[in-house]
């Protein structure tokens, strides 16, 4: 009896055991042939980013210049915070700059003058050599030629000294005016590349800090669905793979394009995780794709990307 139930429980080992790999096998094949996708939500944004724009000092919100949806070149006054106090700053160093620039040209004038007085001079001394050697003039005379010519040239001396110095002062003064116009720029927030206002987050007379978000802005240019793969697929994606876009639930393609990034570590999802008290640690990949079109589709869109992995 016990021979009959120990073969019986080897035939159910071998049994199992045939069907676990069988099953193996089965999956492997799965895996093989049907796993030529995969799908992640995603959401649309542009290729450089959405921008926040923060002031680079403390105000209040003196002009604001644009509207949402507005199209802005780089450099365009966006917002203005008050600055009557950097501009008085400022004027004051430019008035200061160019008073050293007259006092400047003044002493070169002096410059000119000593040498021209000290050439005379020395075209006298030369000439009282002479007479003196011939007896011509008495030895005073040349004494006095001498002083003169030593004179002329101390005051030459000192005139160059004196541009040196003001010159000096001039390059100071030129930095008072930059650090202020710096001061000042700081209260001017301009457009930093060529790009959309997606919103404005202030109004006027609003208090506003380095820390305070003036406007989201969108730089011009093309857009990607950035996404999350499961770790579990996240080996199988790789650069310039195509994928295409849709809206959820939806099996009409909004747009196509090709992985341009897959970030090189796993980590926790974040990008659409709605609850702060998800403990699931499954790992995802970044992936972005840049689209080739996006005429259909709105920054901030979330949509399922899906990246041919064949």
């Amino acid at each position: 009896m016990i021979h009959k139930i120990t073969l019986i429980g080897v035939a159910v080992l071998l049994f199992a055991c045939g069907s676990d790999k069988k099953a193996n096998e089965q999956l492997n094949k799965i895996d093989s042939v049907t796993i030529k996708q995969v799908v992640g939500i995603a959401n649309i944004e542009p290729l450089k980013r959405i921008l926040t724009l923060t002031p680079e000092a403390s105000g209040v919100i003196r002009k604001i210049n644009v509207e949402i949806n507005q199209q802005v070149k780089k450099g365009d006054v966006l917002f203005v915070l008050d600055n009557e106090t950097e501009t008085a700053q400022l004027h004051q160093a430019e008035s200061k700059l160019a008073t050293q620039i007259s006092v400047i040209e003044k002493n070169k004038a002096a410059v000119r003058t000593a040498e021209t007085n000290l050439a005379n001079s020395k075209t006298n001394l030369a000439r009282s050599k002479n007479l003196f050697a011939s007896n011509a003039i008495t030895q005073k005379q040349m004494e006095d030629e001498q002083l003169n010519f030593e004179t002329k040239t101390l005051q030459f001396e000192s005139s160059k000294a004196d541009l040196n110095q003001s010159q000096k002062r001039l390059a100071e003064l030129k930095s008072d005016v930059e650090y202020y116009q710096t001061i000042l720029n700081k209260k001017i927030i301009k457009a930093p590349l060529n790009g959309t206002i997606l919103s404005v987050d202030t109004k006027l007379g609003v208090n506003v800090s380095t820390a305070t978000a003036l406007a989201d802005f969108a730089p011009e240019g093309p857009v990607m669905a950035i996404t999350e793969i499961d770790e579990l697929f996240a080996d199988e994606v790789k650069p310039d793979q195509k994928a295409f876009i849709r809206a959820q639930g939806d099996t009409v393609i909004l747009a196509t394009g090709k992985v341009i990034l897959a970030a090189p570590y796993l980590r926790k999802k974040s990008l659409f995780s709605d609850k702060a008290d998800n403990l699931e640690d499954r790992r995802v990949r970044e992936v972005r794709v840049e689209l080739d079109s996006t005429a259909t589709l709105l920054i901030g869109s979330r949509v399922e990307c899906i990246i041919e992995l064949k």
